[in-house]
């Protein structure tokens, strides 16, 4: 369980990556006060908790209802984690968040930043969806390991939000040299957890061919 619970709170820590979202949410929230940039950083982190409580819970119903087995969402989640890990290693994830982040502000004008962009999907995107049904599925119905795949969760975007809410000083002292260290770090981490979401099911999907053939 503490070799389980601490590979969730890698993977989902990497894949939502509250430090490297301080540029981009200071981007969003430029015309703010300090006391509604500290705002619009709790509101965010709580929706995305919520959003994938409710996906860490439903997911796996979810693949049920639209006919793709586990397997095959394990192979298909891990390629597109890699690819996600493959953008923090070149630096073009935090490039691409911010161009939407700013795109969205500028032309749907949201009224609530703190759901839209920065929780859903800056923060609950899909690449944090699929970890969560990833680890979620991990479980095997367990309900004492599900509440700690939600624990992490919470725990996570918690921690998203202190790093938010602190994103002025945080900027001025990483600087662009350290962040694009710690993402290039966190992304050869996150892939080398892609590939074994991808092993995972390979190997699943291997062991149901084989007493059917």
């Amino acid at each position: 369980m503490t070799e389980f619970i601490t590979s969730a709170l890698v993977t989902l820590f990497v894949i939502i990556d509250p430090i490297g979202l301080v540029p981009v949410f200071m981007t969003v929230t430029r015309h703010l006060s300090d006391p509604a940039r500290r705002s619009v950083a709790v509101r965010g982190a709580l929706i995305a908790a919520v959003v994938l409580t409710l996906f860490a819970v439903g997911g796996h119903r979810f693949l049920e209802l639209i006919g793709i087995s586990l397997p095959a969402f394990r192979i298909a989640g891990g390629l597109f984690l890699f690819w996600i890990a493959f953008e923090m290693v070149m630096k073009r994830r935090e490039e691409r968040k911010a161009e939407q982040a700013d795109r969205t502000i500028r032309e749907d004008h949201p009224n609530d930043i703190a759901a839209f962009p920065m929780a859903v999907p800056l923060m609950a995107g899909p690449g944090a969806i699929t970890a969560v049904i990833l680890l979620a599925e991990q479980t095997g119905g367990d309900w004492s390991a599900l509440g700690a795949v939600i624990g992490v969760v919470w725990v996570v975007c918690v921690a998203s939000a202190i790093v938010l809410m602190a994103a002025v000083p945080l900027d001025r002292i990483l600087g662009d040299t350290v962040r694009n260290v710690l993402s290039r770090l966190l992304g050869v981490i996150l892939a080398a957890l892609a590939v074994q979401f991808v092993l995972d099911g390979v190997m699943e999907a291997m062991s149901l061919a084989g007493p059917a053939a």
